[in-house]
Formats: C-alpha cells, sequence, structure tokens
C-alpha cells in the first residue's frame, strides 16, 4: 500500500468479506459510505478513513432504472446523446441536465436514491415538442424501452392543449374530421373540450403513437392560437402532480 492508500475496493473486499468484483458492485450500488459520505468509484483511494457497508446492501438489487421526468418548457426532449449535454447559444436546455438528485420528487415513492449508474446508458425514447411540457421518460430497462419502440404506434398519449380564445363545437368537430371531412374522427386522435377560463380553451387530446406536431398543425388549420401544451399520460403511466423540473423513478408496479 502507497501513501495514497489503497483501493476502496480492496478494503471492502476485506471489510464484508468478499470478492474484488462484488465490493465493486457494492460500491457502484451505493451501499458504501467513507467517513459518512456515500462513495461509489471501486478506484477510490482510501487511507485511515472509516470504511462503512450499509446493513441493508444486497447485490440482487442493481436493476435497470427508468427515471419519469415532468420537463418544463424550453429544454429539448432529452434524446441528444449523453455525452452532448452542453447547452447551445440561443438553442433549448438539454432535459438531461435536470436529472440530478436535488431535482427528485419529495415523497418519491421508490425506496431507491439516484446513482452515478443510474445516468448511464439513460435512453429518451418517446419525443416531445421543447416548447411543450410534461412526461418524459428515461430507461435503462431494456424491456421499458422495447415497450415504448415496438408499441411505439399503438401507445396513447394524453396532452392538455391551451389555445387562445373560444373554441365552438363546429371547430371542435373540424378537428376531429379528417381534411376532406369524409370521416367521423382522424386515426388515432380524440380531442374534447376540458374547460373554458377568460380568454383560454382547454383541450383533451388522445393520440396513438404521440406524433409530434401534429396538434400544432391540427390548430394551425383550424385558426387556433396555442398558448400551452403539457403531456400528462404515456400509456397507462400518469404525470400526476409532479412540479416542473423535477423526476421520480418509475415504480415497480407501473407499466406502459
Amino acid at each position: 500500500m502507497t501513501d495514497e492508500g489503497e483501493r476502496l475496493a480492496k478494503r471492502v473486499a476485506a471489510l464484508v468479506p468478499c470478492s474484488r468484483r462484488e465490493a465493486e458492485q457494492y460500491i457502484t450500488g451505493g451501499w458504501v459510505s467513507v467517513d459518512g459520505r456515500v462513495v461509489e468509484e471501486p478506484q477510490s483511494r482510501v487511507q485511515q478513513q472509516l470504511v462503512t457497508l450499509d446493513r441493508d446492501a444486497s447485490l440482487l438489487d442493481a436493476t435497470s432504472a427508468t427515471l419519469l421526468l415532468h420537463k418544463p418548457a424550453g429544454h429539448d426532449d432529452g434524446r441528444l446523446a449523453p455525452d452532448d449535454q452542453r447547452p447551445r447559444p440561443g438553442g433549448p436546455t438539454p432535459a438531461r441536465q435536470l436529472l440530478t438528485q436535488a431535482r427528485q420528487l419529495v415523497g418519491d415513492q421508490a425506496v431507491q436514491r439516484l446513482l452515478k449508474r443510474h445516468l448511464v446508458g439513460l435512453g429518451s425514447l418517446v419525443p416531445l415538442e421543447w416548447a411543450a411540457s410534461g412526461l418524459l421518460v428515461f430507461t435503462q430497462d431494456w424491456r421499458v424501452a422495447r415497450k415504448l419502440t415496438e408499441d411505439a404506434a399503438l401507445t396513447e398519449h394524453e396532452v392538455m392543449l391551451d389555445v387562445a380564445g373560444d373554441v365552438s363545437p363546429e371547430t371542435l368537430r373540424r378537428l376531429n374530421r379528417t381534411p376532406d371531412g369524409t370521416k367521423p374522427a382522424r386515426s388515432g386522435v380524440k380531442i374534447s373540450l376540458n374547460s373554458n377560463s377568460e380568454g383560454t380553451t382547454r383541450l383533451r387530446c388522445a393520440i396513438k403513437g404521440g406524433q409530434p406536431g401534429l396538434l400544432a398543425r391540427l390548430c394551425d388549420e383550424g385558426g387556433l392560437q396555442i398558448t400551452g401544451m403539457k403531456r400528462i399520460r404515456i400509456g397507462r403511466v400518469m404525470l400526476g402532480a409532479m412540479p416542473a423540473g423535477q423526476w421520480r423513478f418509475l415504480s415497480h408496479n407501473e407499466r406502459f
């Protein structure tokens, strides 16, 4: 051992005891603390510091993570490569920058805490316009990724759309009909009146496959000005009351 100390993985392997590989898994799993602070790098060096293993530590808990973010308007949808997350001059802020411990939803039912390994290979597979807010999904789980890609055209998205002024019954019918008016509804699109407030109408839109840009085009065709757009559901997973800019883990009993 040098003056720099010994590798944390070696210390943990002797402490448990266990193999060096298992020690590295304990460390990257967030189960190891050095002088009371969680350290996630097996190559870290320790000398006389107190190294402890969480009494609930388990090597069976290293599951792939899925994070649900309430994207604020003006952020991109997170589909940039993980190594290309710096804001560009005049461009939207990368949504991935919001995935920090400080922004985890207070009261998140998940017992796990955000670790560095949760942000490795984290894909965003469900696009959302940069000017819109609402539910975004980031996942490492191949099962979630397969569901969101293979069933993309069949998955229903629910979007709350605010438009300026009143929306007449005729305009609402026109929004739900094909351009030539021959069919009662556009394929995979259902738009209904949700509420009215002074100068604004809120529409509830259910769209199969999400279809980015479709609502903007429909409103343009109907002479409506969009003032706000929020995606509140993807499949069976709801945004809920989570504030903009915060995120939570997908719980074990939630399915898209």
